[in-house]
């Protein structure tokens, strides 16, 4: 059985009665908890994806001296970017913050958006562009992806969340 969180007179939680070594945290501790990780905001990692992404495109344009290889990497990044925006954009709207159901519903349906979109943008690509390289597409698009490990290294930028 859950039991609700109580404060004490001073201000501390108290442990849970049923004997269990969990001690909930105090408004204080959960504000300087909050403070010492910020979240991570979606925009960041979506700019940042764009920032690696046009230096992908750029470095296979200048390896190979070929636009062919360039708007190919350039597609693999696409490919990652612009379903990560419309995903941003739909998991952090209105119908996504009215209860956890919704949140949780918004978040499928979203990443589904985004498989769609991602898969669309690669065989528009092997429509479009003429002399497709996939070991360059590939190459943008999975060093785009990895963009997100590249933003934990700069949580720190992020707002704090407000409760």
């Amino acid at each position: 059985m859950v039991q609700p969180i109580r404060e004490a007179e001073s201000g501390e939680a108290q442990t849970a009665q049923d004997g269990s070594d969990f001690t909930p945290l105090t408004a204080d501790q959960a504000q300087a908890l909050r403070e010492k990780h910020p979240s991570l905001s979606p925009c960041w990692v979506v700019l940042m994806q764009i920032a690696v992404g046009m230096v992908i495109t750029l470095l296979a344009w200048l390896l190979t001296g070929r636009s062919t290889v360039a708007w190919s990497a350039a597609s693999g990044a696409l490919a990652v970017v612009v379903p990560a925006a419309l995903f941003a954009r739909g998991v952090t709207g209105q119908f996504a913050s009215v209860n956890a159901g919704s949140a949780v519903l918004s978040f499928f349906v979203w990443e589904m958006v985004k498989i769609f979109v991602t898969v669309g943008i690669m065989f528009a690509a092997y429509r479009l562009v003429e002399g497709l390289s996939w070991p360059a597409m590939l190459i943008g698009l999975v060093v785009t992806m990895k963009v997100y490990w590249l933003a934990l290294l700069f949580k720190g930028k992020a707002k704090t969340v407000q409760i």
